[in-house]
């Protein structure tokens, strides 16, 4: 997948098939879009071509920016995309100056004229240009004026749930990851780096990892014990995972994240892993002393390995 950071270094492809969006998640609505338009691309010998944005236009344009919380990160979504099949990827530079940008304008002269694709694939409630106007409507009025074609892809259902980015962080907030997971196709998952903690996992028995990610502007699981696999080194390794401040232990009010691999005996400090989430298995709690917290872990362990 070649990955360009604004429209004029775009190199023209035949028979280009376009969408546009912020595909954060890339779950199943945009993946039902991108496969529609990777099987064109391959009847017709053409070339795929997904148009996104980074930063994020509500960062850009502080329309509850404080609030907004992704389910992805950039090089996540990227990897996400290049999974689905498309070929090429324009992560525009989103800024207010181009947030000014009509819609018209935007496709006359951006998309036409640096890509000029024989089609353009939006999803059923996708809007674009500035204040919103664009949608599948100003498309229809513009393919025969402007020779291209427009098609627009319906709201992908699960269990008669249309899904949504919306939707998946939602559930992910109320701790149902089953649900989320069943929306985004592929397990939730953090990506980060094993940093030192209090070693109060090892005063119980049950070492832990503490997972630095970038926690700005990413959505953070509700808190709580969930039940986890942890790749690492081309292996995966069954874990439980706590989210959350560490009330038995100290006040602290940083959120920790916090994963103890079963069956696994060597040193993870400084190294990256991934943290694929399955289920959510108990809340926060405060126990009266480690040992209560410890018998309770026992409990979660037992839990979470008939669980996977």
């Amino acid at each position: 997948m070649k990955i360009y950071n604004n429209f004029s270094d775009f190199i023209k492809v035949p028979n280009a098939i376009v969408t546009i969006g912020t595909f954060d998640g890339v779950h199943l609505g945009h993946q039902a879009i991108l496969k529609d338009m990777v099987n064109t691309a391959k009847e017709i010998g053409g070339e795929t071509v997904v148009i996104t944005f980074y930063p994020h236009p509500r960062q850009v344009l502080n329309i509850n920016a404080s609030s907004l919380r992704f389910i992805t990160t950039q090089e996540e979504k990227l990897k996400l995309l290049e999974k689905s099949g498309v070929d090429n990827v324009i992560v525009v530079n989103f800024t207010k100056e181009f947030s000014r940008v009509s819609s018209e304008d935007f496709i006359r002269d951006y998309i036409l004229k640096h890509i000029n694709p024989v089609k353009l694939v939006i999803g059923y409630d996708h809007h674009f240009g500035n204040n919103r106007m664009g949608d599948f409507n100003l498309l229809n009025e513009m393919q025969d004026k402007y020779n291209f074609k427009v098609q627009r892809i319906e709201a992908h259902d699960v269990e008669n749930i249309a899904v949504s980015s919306t939707k998946i962080r939602h559930s992910l907030k109320q701790g149902d990851v089953g649900r989320a997971n069943a929306l985004l196709g592929y397990q939730f998952s953090y990506i980060g780096k094993v940093v030192s903690g209090n070693k109060i996992g090892r005063e119980i028995g049950y070492r832990t990892a503490n997972i630095d990610i970038d926690k700005e502007f990413r959505l953070i699981e509700t808190s709580g014990v969930y039940a986890t696999y942890v790749d690492y080194e081309g292996k995966e390794y069954k874990s439980m995972t706590y989210i959350g401040k560490k009330p038995t232990i100290n006040n602290d009010e940083i959120e920790n994240i916090e994963v103890h691999l079963f069956d696994f005996d060597g040193d993870l400090y400084d190294k990256e892993i991934k943290v694929r989430f399955v289920k959510r298995i108990r809340g926060e709690q405060k126990f009266e002393s480690l040992d209560a917290l410890k018998k309770q872990i026992q409990i979660d362990e037992k839990n979470i390995r008939e669980i996977l």
